[in-house]
């Protein structure tokens, strides 16, 4: 048991890139974005954004805070021994901080868990979301949304050698993980009530139990898992196809209608100035997986 328990420990941390040496001989080392392929941002005047009470407070204390997911390769990680966070949602993250009129070194990012995004939104802990944060009717009833900014699909990661698991009709039976409160667990309990759903606060346990043997597949958006699968491709694969489709907003407090109209308006100039390919090809690239069309930005009433 103490073998297991350390091996779990060391095949996270493998994962998560905090260390270089844990996999298996001849593995390379973990990629990450360098910060010589990140793209800069150029700080724009704010003064013409007026009337966001969000905007005011982020103003009057001098930086933006930010909700971010830390656990998530090439889309939003925390490096442990930095505190620094990095990735394709982060970047876009500072891209649009960027045309609110706050450089890079002015965003405070918070680890926010699924399940707690909106009340982080609605009590003012942080002022916009960006952490692979679907868009749907339910969560605008509670929150605002800009974008989207990106379109992923649910899917599945399983075992390497798994061979019984090839979609989520293959579920029945089996032990499927995803972050407690996330759409593609909502999807799974609902569509596909015969799997053994399990659910945590982060996708860092569902993969560290998919590794050591105690889950069958984890399932979220095909872009998170395309990032684990990339950091220990002689463990772990995506199965099938994409079942679902995911548009990514940036979530933003409901009734902050400036604020949302403002992100737009960052991300579509991000979008046609090349920033939001770059900030793709130095992240989420790096995954293996070329970078798509931005999706048309929904500016709903």
């Amino acid at each position: 048991m103490r073998k297991n328990v350390a091996l779990s420990v060391l095949v996270l941390l493998a994962v998560l890139g905090g260390l270089s040496g844990c996999g298996k001989d001849g593995t390379p080392p973990p990629k990450g974005p360098q910060p010589s392929a990140l793209p800069s941002y150029q700080v724009r005047s704010s003064d013409t954004v007026t009337g966001s009470p969000t905007l005011d407070a982020a103003r009057s204390r001098g930086h933006l805070v930010v909700g971010a997911k830390e656990d998530q390769p090439y889309l939003g990680q925390k490096n442990p021994a930095t505190g620094e966070y990095s990735g394709f949602d982060i970047e876009v993250a500072k891209m649009v901080g960027a045309d609110l009129g706050f450089a890079p070194e002015q965003i405070e990012f918070r680890t926010i868990a699924s399940a707690n995004r909106e009340t982080a939104l609605q009590n003012g802990q942080v002022d916009y979301y960006v952490g692979t944060y679907t868009i749907n009717d339910n969560r605008k009833k509670l929150v605002g949304f800009a974008g989207p900014y990106f379109i992923a699909g649910q899917a599945l990661l399983v075992r390497k050698n798994e061979t019984k698991i090839n979609g989520p009709q293959d579920l029945a039976g089996r032990k499927v993980c995803s972050a407690a409160g996330s759409t593609p667990y909502q999807r799974i309990q609902q569509d596909y009530p015969q799997a053994k759903l399990i659910g945590y606060d982060t996708y860092s346990a569902c993969v560290d139990n998919l590794i050591t043997g105690q889950v069958d597949a984890v399932t979220t958006d095909n872009a998170i898992l395309q990032g684990y699968a990339a950091k220990v491709p002689d463990e772990l694969k995506i199965a099938g196809q994409p079942f679902s489709k995911e548009p990514y907003g940036i979530g933003v407090p409901k009734n902050d209608t400036v604020l949302r109209l403002a992100l737009d308006d960052a991300l579509q100039r991000h979008e046609q100035n090349g920033d939001w390919k770059k900030a793709y090809e130095a992240t989420l690239g790096l995954s293996g997986v070329p970078a798509p069309e931005p999706p048309p930005i929904d500016r709903y009433q």
